[in-house]
């Protein structure tokens, strides 16, 4: 009698269970790296797409999708949390950060729901992930090896795609090998983007670019078929979109549209479509961020959405407001740091530039090797570059952008200056300002004293969330605006310099090192005491500052410790420094050449290394 009643609860738990998992979706993520939307759907006359383009015919194509970052591991931390990066201390590439212990990202929520979830393959998350993230994460992972009747959620990493594709022989001929002649590209049908020089390099690599979408398209088309074929398409929820844009210059790593805009469809079947979502060949127009994506499926698979996402789910049930902004961030792109911060609307963009003396281009292993960068360094050396190029081979930013990219969309005629835009200039600012606050953005505080607190608050995400933490973020935003606001912030910067805490006093005299007030003895003898400072950063900012108010050889000293110092960010730090000096340099030739040796960070050693080329009049290369 037990046994047939044990049997009969069985019966009646896997009933439930059975059901349960029957009302929800599968979904299926692909994604691809490094693309803007050149895709036929997008009104792309030269791409060659079919299997998006039917995609967005069966589901909804939204038009207004952006990521978070100009840069793969940065956005895809956001990804797969629904958060910040500049929240999550994942801004910077290649770092390694702690998430406090209340966090899971998405794959958590949903394999505790019974769940079935793989990746194939790539993570790159830059926060030190566990083994319960996935059910499965390798090249061999697929949705497949699920349990009979198991939802799944499963991600596929399309890698072709990447700047590597359009600047490597080998891995474009790879990838593309099995193209057909009917679907190559004429190079000089193509349409380039005003700030590239028009030459025939330059069409190649935009050429491949489009290329390489075609070889992606077809692998889109692969994954819908096998789908089909098992006859899971009517269960599963299919979403397509990229990282962030194209892998060229001006686009990848930017704020801009070419850097930020990706292309998002997703095809909801019948069953699980939510009032009129979802309806077939439906565009959608509403701002989308990346971070959106987890909390839209948590929606979708009937699963709260925690509290502390900041991204927004924009299908399923419940729906809050639409968004009136998205927002982005550039901090530390591998070994060159640059604070950029972004705001769109739909028609709006407004970037500013929290380090407008360094220019556009900076030096960067990567990118210079591209044939498209070593395209526009040439010409900026024949002085041919078109007159749209040329405003970004500057060699410094505005503090402020603001483009209308209804009349403008590729982001050319800065606006910021113009009086008929100063209320758009003044909104946008403040939103930006905003959001600062509200996400308590820790890119503006230095790299190394991000590491050192992280190892005393547990994790990045906590710094900010102190007891002071509200204060501290007000001043450590204002004084980070103040620091490039010109000569009149100058007494503000000064008393910035006696602050607290070590990141309000590293903007302080980064500040002052901007203005550069040579005459001006208070700022000299700030400055001079700072080198000091119990803090790396402000040591070096200092060091800096100082080189710029004639007064190199007082921050040999300085530089010199920094530069064989145990915290490798404040050695980049001093390296960058010395780079930016150029010739004031020359004296530490000796200790830029110790730091090319028994160097782990490879970092250091490509900014030690341009630094020696332009002070040796020499061209060697590194990893």
């Amino acid at each position: 009698m037990k046994r047939i009643v044990l049997i009969a609860f069985f019966f009646v738990i896997f009933e439930e269970v059975t059901e349960v998992f029957a009302n929800r979706p599968n979904i299926l993520w692909l994604s691809a790296e490094d693309i803007s939307p050149h895709i036929g759907c997008y009104g792309d006359n030269n791409a060659i797409t079919p299997n998006l383009d039917r995609l967005a015919r069966q589901g909804v194509m939204y038009t207004n999708a952006f990521t978070t970052a100009g840069v793969c591991a940065p956005c895809r931390s956001g990804i797969i949390t629904g958060m910040y990066q500049t929240t999550l201390g994942t801004h910077h590439m290649r770092c390694n950060a702690k998430l406090p212990k209340f966090l899971k990202p998405l794959p958590m929520f949903l394999r505790e729901e019974g769940y079935y979830c793989t990746n194939n393959s790539k993570t790159d998350y830059q926060f030190s992930s566990t083994n319960q993230i996935w059910d499965a994460s390798s090249s061999k992972a697929h949705w497949k090896n699920r349990s009979s009747d198991q939802p799944f959620f499963s991600v596929f990493n399309f890698t072709g795609c990447h700047e590597s594709g359009i600047a490597s022989n080998t891995k474009y001929r790879s990838v593309t090998k099995n193209l057909k002649q009917a679907k190559r590209q004429d190079p000089l049908e193509l349409k380039l983007p005003p700030y590239y020089p028009d030459t025939p390099i330059v069409r190649e690599d935009w050429k491949r670019n489009y290329e390489l979408i075609t070889a992606m398209d077809e692998w889109v088309g692969e994954h819908l078929r096998a789908l089909k074929a098992s006859g899971e398409a009517d269960n599963t929820i299919v979403f397509f979109f990229s990282d962030h844009g194209v892998g060229l210059p001006r686009a990848k790593r930017w704020l801009y549209d070419s850097g930020t805009h990706i292309p998002l469809i997703v095809r909801i079947p019948n069953f699980f479509r939510v009032s009129t979502q979802g309806v077939p060949g439906t565009l959608d127009q509403q701002l989308v961020s990346s971070i959106d994506l987890a909390p839209t499926v948590l929606k979708l698979a009937g699963i709260d959405v925690p509290d502390y996402m900041q991204g927004r789910a924009f299908l399923g049930k419940q729906l809050k407001v639409n968004r009136e902004y998205v927002f982005g961030a550039r901090d530390r792109m591998d070994e060159r740091y640059d604070i950029i911060r972004m705001v769109r609307d739909k028609r709006f963009r407004y970037i500013r530039n929290y380090e407008p003396l360094k220019p556009y281009y900076q030096y960067m292993n990567t990118p210079e090797k591209g044939a498209t960068m070593k395209e526009i360094r040439r010409s900026e050396k024949s002085d041919n570059l078109p007159l749209a190029a040329r405003l970004f081979s500057a060699k410094k930013k505005p503090i402020e952008e603001l483009y209308d990219l209804k009349s403008d969309p590729h982001e050319i005629s800065n606006l910021s200056n113009d009086p008929n835009y100063i209320q758009q200039l003044k909104k946008m600012r403040q939103a930006h300002y905003k959001w600062v606050r509200e996400t308590r953005d820790i890119g503006l505080i230095p790299e190394p004293e991000i590491v050192k607190r992280e190892l005393v608050y547990g994790s990045r995400y906590e710094i900010l969330r102190q007891k002071n933490s509200p204060n501290m973020i007000v001043r450590l935003g204002e004084t980070a605006a103040l620091a490039s606001s010109g000569k009149d912030a100058l007494p503000l910067l000064l008393i910035a310099t006696r602050d607290v805490d070590a990141a309000v006093r590293y903007w302080g005299v980064i500040g002052i090192g901007n203005i550069a007030p040579k005459k001006s003895v208070s700022a000299l003898s700030v400055t001079r005491k700072l080198l000091r400072d119990s803090s790396f950063s402000v040591r070096v900012a200092a060091s800096r500052a100082l080189s710029r108010m004639g007064k190199p050889q007082e921050s040999f000293p300085v530089l010199k410790k920094a530069l064989t110092g145990p915290n490798q960010w404040a050695r980049l730090q001093a390296a960058i420094v010395l780079d930016e000096m150029e010739e004031q340099a020359r004296p530490l030739i000796s200790e830029l050449k110790k730091a090319l040796i028994n160097q782990p960070n490879k970092y250091i050693v490509r900014v030690a290394n341009r630094a020696l080329n332009d002070l040796l009049n020499t061209d060697k290369q590194v990893r």
